[in-house]
């Protein structure tokens, strides 16, 4: 048996690191050497530590010849995949041409390098070049992304900056149409759960202006249509909130928010409309506020009649700064979604 003597300062060292070194190899070979300093025998220490006895051995060895210092050398012996050298040439491809399928992958990666690999490794490169498996996202076929990212810049966050600076209100203004239907939604279940559809096909409309930096939530609602009287009446309700400093709303090109009776209306009650680009709800803040809504209140869930169906809409909505602040405070952050021009699949 390998006999080390441990000073009071060598044994308070291997204490310290096995807790606090940042490589778990190395932890594990200080709470080998602690508990060797403790006098417990071999076979214990191996059973404590996981360990057999020619690695406890080692570890033994290597701190009599180098102390501490040799015990923090990780030296793992890492094979080089011969995919490496084609790593770059693989990377350009694959953001170009991003596979379905791990097979599809290993496909291509036979037929750019001529090497074959079993998907899991061809997974592990993959994930090696920082390449996940996501879900492709939708981006309007009319939607153009050098505009959006010049109204982002150039109109959009200066007037966020202004509203943290407590210099204007920004509201994001947008009309939700919940239809009295199933929502379905996803569920840990033993078995597949079923709900009721409701007969008919009653809309309960949202016109809501959600505050950029309080997520208050001004809203009109009706069972009948959006229009543009429901336009002028949201613009009322911001304006009787006289909040002393300038309004800006952020909307889409709908025709019943542009029309002159709006936009007259707007203009004395010195309410900017920032119109959006169009087809860009990507920029529009109250979307995440919708679908919040629908999975908060609405998704796997049965409503036996309208009214309850509405309650529980409204309910929802109007506890946006209060009961729902710590959730939405995460979700609607300023950061906005805009698409490079090679994110987007060729047709």
């Amino acid at each position: 048996m390998i006999q080390i003597k441990f000073t009071v300062e060598e044994k308070k060292a291997l204490n310290y690191e096995r807790y606090h070194h940042p490589h778990p190899h190395v932890q594990r070979k200080m709470e080998t050497l602690w508990l060797k300093s403790q006098g417990l025998p071999h076979e214990d220490i191996c059973r404590l530590a996981a360990i057999s006895p020619n690695t406890l051995r080692s570890y033994l060895r290597d701190y009599q010849a180098g102390g501490l210092d040799k015990l923090k050398a990780v030296n793992f012996y890492q094979p080089q995949s011969d995919l490496e050298e084609h790593r770059s040439t693989l990377e350009d491809y694959f953001r170009e041409h991003p596979p379905a399928t791990i097979k599809e992958a290993a496909a291509k990666i036979k037929e750019l390098t001529g090497i074959e690999r079993k998907e899991s490794q061809v997974r592990a490169f993959l994930n090696g070049l920082g390449m996940k498996c996501r879900k492709v996202g939708m981006l309007p076929a009319k939607a153009d992304p050098d505009e959006q990212a010049a109204f982002k810049q150039d109109k959009l966050e200066p007037r966020l900056e202004e509203a943290k600076a407590g210099q204007r209100a920004v509201f994001f203004v947008d009309a939700a149409h919940f239809v009295l239907a199933p929502f379905l939604g996803l569920l840990w279940c033993f078995e597949r759960v079923f709900i009721k559809a409701p007969a008919g096909r009653q809309r309960f409309n949202v016109l809501g202006a959600l505050n950029a930096i309080t997520h208050k939530l001004i809203m009109v609602t009706n069972d009948s249509y959006i229009n543009a009287e429901s336009v002028c009446e949201l613009l009322r309700k911001l304006a009787e909130l006289n909040l002393g400093i300038p309004i800006t709303l952020v909307l889409d090109n709908a025709r019943y928010q542009k029309c002159a009776l709006v936009l007259d209306l707007a203009k004395n009650l010195n309410i900017e409309m920032l119109f959006l680009p169009a087809y860009s709800p990507n920029l529009n803040l109250i979307e995440r506020l919708w679908k919040f809504v629908k999975k908060q209140c609405l998704y796997s869930i049965y409503y036996p009649d309208f009214a309850s169906f509405k309650q529980a809409i409204v309910e929802c909505l109007s506890q946006t700064d209060t009961k729902h602040k710590q959730a939405l405070d995460s979700l609607l952050t300023l950061n906005f979604q805009t698409f490079k021009k090679a994110q987007i699949m060729p047709a």
